[in-house]
Order: C-alpha cells, then sequence, then structure tokens
C-alpha cells in the first residue's frame, strides 16, 4: 500500500494541529477524509432543500439520499436499498428499535445480552426488559482470552428467547467476536439478532448476507466520516415492526424509523466515507476500475486490515516487553484476525488517567476509563480501578508513531 498517498487523503495532516499530534484514538472516532468534507460541502451548497417537493434542489437532494442508500447496500451486502436506515448515532437508532422491537415482547420473554458489548447496546434492551417484564440473560467471556463462552448456549437460549443483542467486535478488549455461532442458536429458537459492528466496520468485511442476523448497526464517524449512524435491516423484519413517529411520516421502511429531517449533509459525508474506501480498494488495493463497488469496498477493507495489522503487531510487542503491564485482549501475532487494531492495557500500581495524561503531554491521544463498556471493564476487574488504557489505530498511523508511542511508554512504566 502506498501509505503516503492514503494519508495525503486527510487534510488534518496538513494542518499545524496535526503538526506534532500522534491520533491514536480511532475507536473514539476517526479524522475525516478531503472526499467526505467536499461531499458534505456540496450537499449544503447544492442540494440543500427538504425531500419530496417539485423544484431542482429537493430532486437534487433526494437523489443524493438514493445513492447513499446504493452505496450502503453494496457496503453491507444487502438485498434491497429499503434496508438502510439512517439516525442520528448508533445509541439512538438503538433506543429507536429496542423501542420498536419491545412492543413484541411479553412479561417473561428473554433477551440475551453479552458481557462484552459497549452500553449502547445494553442499556437501551436491560430498559426494554424492566418495562416489559422480561428477563436479562447474558453470555459471558474469558477475561484472560478476552473471547466469549459459548459452553452454555444450549441453557441461555430457550423458546422465550426475543431478542440477541451482541457486539461484533469489542470497542474494550478490541475481540473480534465469532458471533455466527450464537447467531444460530438464536435463529433455532426464532428470536431476533442485533449486532453492533461499530467497532468492526471500519476494519472488517461486513456482509449481513453471511451473518444471518436481522439487524447490524454502524457509525460513519468511526471509518473517517461524519457523526452519523447506519443501520441494516432485514426488509421483512422492518416492514413487520411499529416504530415510535409522527403521524405525517411514512409507514414504509425505512422512511418510518428516521424520524424528522434527514440529516442530508451527514448521509452525504457517510457514503463518501464508503467510496473512500472502495478508492483504496481500486488504487491501493489491486481491485481496479472494472470491479464492482462491492469488490472495491472488500479490496480496500482488505488492504487496510493487513496494513493495521502491522501496527498492531509491532505495538504488541512493544507493550508485552514493559514490566507489569497487561494487554486485554488477543496478544498472539498469528491470531490478528481475531482483533481490531484496538489495544487496552492495565499498569500494575499506575493509574490508567495518569498513563492517559502522560501520553497527552506529549501530543499522543489516547482514551482511559471504561469508555462505556461498562460490562467488560467490570468483567476484567478493572471498574473500581481507573478502568484501562485504550489505544486505537486507524489507517492514517503510521509505525514511526508506533515507535514514538512505545518510547514514551518505556518511560512512562519504567
Amino acid at each position: 500500500m502506498d501509505h503516503a498517498l492514503l494519508r495525503q487523503q486527510f487534510p488534518v495532516f496538513g494542518t499545524e494541529v496535526a503538526r506534532d499530534t500522534i491520533f491514536f484514538d480511532g475507536a473514539a472516532g476517526t479524522q475525516v477524509t478531503q472526499h467526505v468534507i467536499d461531499r458534505m460541502v456540496g450537499s449544503m451548497v447544492e442540494g440543500n432543500a427538504n425531500l419530496g417537493a417539485f423544484f431542482p434542489v429537493s430532486s437534487k437532494a433526494v437523489g443524493e439520499v438514493a445513492k447513499a442508500r446504493e452505496t450502503f447496500k453494496d457496503f453491507f451486502n444487502a438485498n434491497d436499498v429499503r434496508e438502510v436506515v439512517f439516525g442520528q448515532s448508533m445509541t439512538t437508532l438503538t433506543f429507536s428499535f429496542s423501542r420498536a422491537i419491545g412492543r413484541t415482547i411479553e412479561a417473561g420473554d428473554e433477551i440475551v445480552l453479552t458481557r462484552m458489548d459497549h452500553d449502547a447496546n445494553v442499556s437501551p434492551w436491560v430498559q426494554v426488559a424492566k418495562d416489559r417484564g422480561a428477563v436479562i440473560k447474558w453470555i459471558d467471556f474469558d477475561p484472560t482470552t478476552c473471547e466469549y463462552d459459548f459452553s452454555n448456549l444450549d441453557e441461555i437460549f430457550t423458546p422465550r428467547t426475543k431478542v440477541l443483542a451482541i457486539n461484533y467486535a469489542s470497542n474494550v478488549t478490541g475481540t473480534i467476536n465469532n458471533i455466527v455461532v450464537p447467531i444460530r442458536k438464536a435463529k433455532e429458537v426464532g428470536a431476533l439478532v442485533y449486532v453492533d459492528a461499530v467497532q468492526y466496520a471500519p476494519h472488517g468485511i461486513v456482509d449481513v448476507q453471511a451473518l444471518g442476523c436481522d439487524f447490524l448497526v454502524c457509525s460513519a464517524y468511526k471509518f473517517y466520516g461524519p457523526h452519523i449512524a447506519i443501520l441494516w435491516g432485514r426488509l421483512e423484519v422492518l416492514e413487520q415492526l411499529v416504530p415510535y413517529k409522527v403521524r405525517p411520516a411514512s409507514d414504509s421502511a425505512p422512511d418510518k424509523f428516521e424520524t424528522g429531517t434527514k440529516a442530508r449533509e451527514q448521509i452525504a459525508g457517510a457514503y463518501a466515507a464508503v467510496e473512500h474506501f472502495a478508492w483504496i480498494g481500486e488504487q491501493l488495493g489491486g481491485a481496479g476500475a472494472t470491479a464492482s463497488r462491492r469488490d472495491k469496498i472488500v479490496a480496500g477493507m482488505e488492504a487496510t486490515k493487513e496494513y493495521e495489522d502491522k501496527l498492531v503487531a509491532r505495538a504488541i510487542e512493544g507493550l508485552t516487553a514493559l514490566k507489569g503491564l497487561t494487554i486485554h485482549g488477543v496478544t498472539a501475532l498469528d491470531r490478528l484476525e481475531h482483533r481490531v487494531p484496538t489495544i487496552s492495557f492495565s499498569v500494575a500500581g499506575l493509574d490508567p488517567a495518569v498513563i492517559a495524561k502522560s501520553l497527552a503531554d506529549v501530543n499522543i491521544n489516547v482514551w482511559h476509563g471504561h469508555n462505556y463498556g461498562i460490562e467488560p471493564v467490570t468483567r476484567l476487574g478493572l471498574i473500581d480501578k481507573g478502568g484501562i488504557v485504550r489505544v486505537s489505530f486507524a489507517q492514517y498511523n503510521t509505525l514511526d508513531e508506533v515507535e514514538t508511542f512505545l518510547g514514551h511508554m518505556r518511560r512512562i512504566v519504567g
């Protein structure tokens, strides 16, 4: 991969802000490409009108939203553009869909959650269970390997199970989870499956057909786009659900789920972010100009993962050499296909906040605490110890930046 060419797509690296800054905070949100900015500006300048009128600017806005649905149809490997739903955030969409699904849940029904999920895929379902009198069950994970324990799935899933809500990749451990196994169990008992792919989507190929889920949600600002979320839902399920909405809103999917005026400029930026992956596939990933958009996206994702794995491998090598430091996640260098480039660690005797502040003092951006992963950080036994330090790479980061980070970590740990 011509990494210098890729990095040029991000205008932040030509600014004073980024001159001495290392952005190792990708799991919390990434920098945006110039293509995303241009697409958003174009929407606001040339397509700034509400949808559904006869005049040309409104028609152009309608066309932009249609292009976005077509693009995300390819991104998800969906069957129909009506399966693509836009929303303010993953959290907002999950609250909305949990409420719509909650209408079908009765007292004594069961909702299966996991101990590895971000709270945006926990609290909405816990609150639905409380409102409807449903029972919450949990899939646990091994705090040593940071991988799910599927040994008791036959006990967890019963004919009363109505929903499985599960993450594809953890925002704390970085584990890419083998979610096909519990998805199959859920479908055997007729449950709906809701997948949080916020941390997976920037780094891996999304294929909803292969997963067999009913819903999958991701956030564009995690993959170089603006602050908007995108949900794929199986069309027949979307058509059956009754969301909370205003009376004039459409009764058909996907519009019935998109409450209020559509954030057209955000939608434009979101599909531009997917086009960025297609550009990588064509220009840097070997897909070629004549390949389909889906094939370009896949090639772009493969090239991105291959590059990011090099950053992860060097970081793991360097961090594991530090005395008293524990990485909470997959560390075997021959198993990097089972993790995203998010590395969480703790150091015996050191407050994660102190480490994060020390790195911030030298312009290395990292996060600390629980990062809304209350369940996994609690399971790791760190919720009352300040949580973890989280270092997360993106495609624009470099090996030189990793070496700089490791040098400062050696100084901090001593």
